[in-house]
């Protein structure tokens, strides 16, 4: 099943992104049969939503959930996505309950849903957060190349499209 909101979500990402986006996305949906599917959760953060997203747990209530300040995150050139699976517990077709856990079956194909997830991205080359010594197991990167330094450069200099994103 096609998850309305990560198909909204997927046309927030940078236009070199958005086809295979839909391309994994479709494989995704494929993969997981049962009683998970996977949301984008999170694609484009403006720099003010990642400054707000920076200040929790300093200077506003709650955990601290980013190490990134606006202009520093890959999410905010639309280079970056987080997941979430949802799970359908009662079996009526809602998929209410969101998870993380990277271990779960779901489907009871004997391989972790979340995993299923993670091969697929990485068969197009992103990189997973889960792979790093600070674990971000729901993010996902395609960078180009391009390292924060030299996306904000581009962005500095005005080397963006109409729409705001970089011309990578």
């Amino acid at each position: 099943m096609k998850d309305e909101k990560t198909l909204e979500r997927i046309q927030l990402l940078h236009p070199k992104l958005r086809d295979e986006a839909i391309l994994l996305y479709d494989e995704i949906v494929k993969e997981l049969i049962g009683k998970a599917i996977c949301r984008f959760s999170y694609t484009l953060r403006t720099f003010a939503e990642q400054d707000a997203l920076y200040a929790q747990g300093r200077t506003k209530p709650g955990a601290i959930v980013t190490k990134a300040k606006g202009s520093q995150s890959y999410h905010n050139y639309g280079l970056a996505l987080d997941i979430v699976l949802l799970v359908d517990k009662d079996g009526n077709g809602t998929f209410e309950t969101a998870s993380w856990d990277t271990k779960s079956d779901f489907d009871g194909d004997k391989k972790s849903d979340w995993q299923e997830v993670v091969a697929i991205f990485k068969r197009y080359g992103w990189e997973w957060g889960g792979d790093w010594r600070f674990v971000d197991a729901p993010h996902f990167q395609k960078t180009f190349g391009r390292s924060i330094v030299d996306l904000q450069t581009l962005h500095k200099t005005d080397k963006v499209d109409k729409n705001g994103f970089v011309l990578i």
